[in-house]
């Protein structure tokens, strides 16, 4: 996508364009709501630029929105918070058309455990336990909302927090599919975060049922981020 968007916005610019990301995200997980920033010099009006843009684009990246930000602006580090949703097909029956875009589960769940288990994610935690790979810095986050909702077979659970570690949100729906599945009990998510030990949490669900749906900047949330580090 970066480099899509790096070569569009240089043919309608007529310079090179280098842009940051609000939110790195790995092959398979889709966003609807990012957001990003570059620095030009063009004059040229940003309605032209985005409908130029948009024309060049590939299908599978639109961008929706457009305008001029304050010199500080920076679309990773200004953000306060970020909003992720995991989809999961849960029912006897999968969804081909659905299937770059949810995860299916065939077995039945208890979701009244996975709620129960979501709710003890909110408030400020170490999250080492859920994080992929090596941590670099602080593993604190301000988890805000988290827990699911039901859309007849759909599952859909979101997550709001100041920042993520990198596999943070995988590793946490992981987990839930563990409660929902009699894999783990819904009262052992505390003991799994105060393990810092990624061994104790369940495996990453699939890429294909996470969306980065939002981004929040001040105004929206009224603290800093932590680097958001989540693929």
């Amino acid at each position: 996508m970066q480099g899509e968007l790096e070569r569009a916005l240089g043919q309608v610019t007529g310079e090179p364009v280098r842009i940051v990301l609000a939110g790195r995200t790995d092959a398979g997980v889709h966003a609807t709501g990012q957001v990003i920033s570059f620095r030009s010099g063009t004059k040229v009006d940003p309605l032209v630029i985005r409908r130029g843009v948009n024309a060049l684009l590939p299908q599978d990246i639109a961008v929706r929105d457009l305008e001029e930000a304050a010199d500080t602006f920076h679309a990773r580090f200004s953000a306060t918070g970020r909003a992720y949703e995991y989809r999961i097909r849960a029912g006897a029956h999968r969804e081909p058309l659905e299937r770059h875009r949810e995860h299916w589960v065939p077995q039945p769940l208890d979701e009244g455990a996975m709620e129960r288990a979501a709710r003890d994610l909110i408030g400020r935690h170490d999250f080492a336990a859920f994080a992929t790979g090596p941590l670099e810095g602080r593993s604190e986050r301000d988890v805000r909302v988290a827990g699911w909702r039901r859309e007849g077979t759909l599952l859909r659970f979101g997550i709001e927090a100041n920042g993520f570690l990198r596999g943070m949100v995988r590793a946490i729906v992981g987990t839930l599919l563990w409660v929902g599945t009699g894999h783990t009990a819904a009262d052992r998510i505390g003991a799994i975060l105060a393990s810092r030990d990624r061994a104790q949490a369940g495996p990453n669900a699939p890429a294909a049922g996470l969306c980065l749906v939002e981004v929040k900047y001040e105004g929206d949330a009224g603290e800093t981020s932590d680097e958001d580090e989540q693929r």
